[in-house]
């Protein structure tokens, strides 16, 4: 059994480095807005559009810098979401049906109700509907990061609740991106992505350890599934399932935690940056009323910021109500509001999910010209992560909070 003291300090150290990521996310977020809107533009435009080539063989693999940032770092990204999923599942909050159910909920409503709002400023345009799913994301490292300017007054479990809320976002975010956005399937790449999965599961069943062994089958089905039309990220959740949490109960080296561990912090200040710059650079060039009011980006910033407060806090205040769930310990209902709004900034996840729907910023054919869905992203977080800062000031206690777990 897990010391609780070094549970709670790993915990912490997690929670604390989750905010470290996100104070630099928004740091290069700005960085990015700066150089698309100054004399370096043209150079950001040709960094990202430099075409990179991989050739062993007949297998050839040439995309610009952008797609393999998108496609390949950020499947690192997916790989460590699939990690702490897990984990969390065997062995951490989500492994008790108690603590489940109202993130579960919150996250379900966090979800659907964006993408109505979204679909209310543009249905019937079947091109703009394509961004449907872009404010049903929530940044978890944003999230915290805001939370980490309130300082001690934040009571864990809403930090908990908040992170809890986001794994859950993430596997919608997983479904959405496998089901919604994948095209022109290639089958013998998918047969070889389907020969990828027993051949892990069979490393598993048979207790390797070696982490390497998974990885050079895990880099297989990455080359796969990029050529099958599936999106490349998904074969990082898959070998994510794989990777075994527990060697035996009296062993205390686990694959999955040191992989969890090495890679966090690779994740969170060279992925996730890296990625964020390439993506948000948004030019201001010529934006006016019409492009602001455009019902992509209107949707969007609707979507994040109407939507997401309303359907995180009101499927959760119908779970109580109903008595499927309670309150977090510590945790008022104008508390949970706050951190619902927080849940609208949903900035990397976003800005990933709008360059599947829209190829990589600036809409998609000859909408190219008339809105930029970064712009709703943009706006939509800032005003969401706003809202929460001040319910959250104005309504946690005066004094800093204990322990609540």
């Amino acid at each position: 059994m897990s010391n609780p003291l070094h549970a709670s300090n790993s915990r912490d150290s997690w929670l604390q480095s989750e905010s470290a990521g996100g104070l630099i996310l928004m740091a290069c977020a700005a960085l990015a807005i700066v150089v698309a809107n100054s004399p370096l533009s043209g150079y950001y435009d040709l960094l990202l559009s430099t075409p990179v080539e991989i050739r062993v063989g007949a297998l050839h693999i040439a995309k610009p810098l952008l797609l393999w940032i998108n496609d390949g770092l950020m499947a690192l990204f997916f790989f460590l979401v699939g990690l702490e999923l897990k984990r969390e599942l065997l062995e951490g909050e989500l492994s008790k049906p108690a603590n489940i159910i109202l993130p579960a909920v919150g996250a379900v409503g966090g979800m659907v109700v964006p993408a109505l709002v979204f679909a209310y400023f543009n249905w019937g345009d079947a091109i703009a509907m394509q961004g449907w799913a872009i404010p049903a994301a929530t940044d978890i490292a944003f999230a915290l990061a805001v939370l980490s300017l309130l300082g001690p007054r934040v009571p864990l479990s809403i930090k908990l609740f908040l992170t809890s809320l986001a794994i859950f976002d993430d596997v919608g975010a997983v479904l959405i991106i496998a089901i919604f956005y994948t095209d022109n399937i290639s089958l013998l790449a998918l047969t070889v992505v389907a020969a990828c999965l027993p051949l892990l599961a069979w490393l598993n069943w048979r207790g390797f350890t070696r982490v390497g062994l998974y990885l050079m089958v895990g880099a297989v089905m990455w080359v796969a599934t990029l050529k099958s039309g599936v999106h490349a990220t998904l074969a990082g959740v898959a070998l994510a399932m794989f990777i075994p949490l527990r060697v035996d109960e009296g062993d205390k080296y686990s694959p999955l935690r040191t992989l969890e561990h090495g890679l966090h912090g690779f994740v969170g200040f060279v992925v996730l940056p890296v990625f964020t710059f390439a993506n948000a650079g948004l030019s201001l060039a010529g934006v006016g009323i019409e492009q602001l009011l455009h019902p992509v980006p209107l949707g969007i910033a609707a979507g994040l910021f109407v939507g997401k407060q309303l359907g995180v806090f009101g499927f959760c205040w119908l779970a109580v109500q109903l008595g499927f769930a309670k309150l977090p310990k510590a945790v008022n209902w104008t508390m949970l509001y706050g951190t619902a709004a927080l849940c609208g900034i949903g900035f990397t996840m976003s800005l990933f999910i709008g360059s599947l729907a829209f190829e990589a910023g600036g809409g998609a054919g000859d909408y190219a010209m008339l809105f930029d869905e970064r712009l709703g992203i943009i706006i939509g977080s800032l005003g969401a992560g706003l809202l929460g800062y001040l319910l959250l000031k104005r309504s946690l206690p005066a004094d800093p909070v204990g322990e609540d777990d």
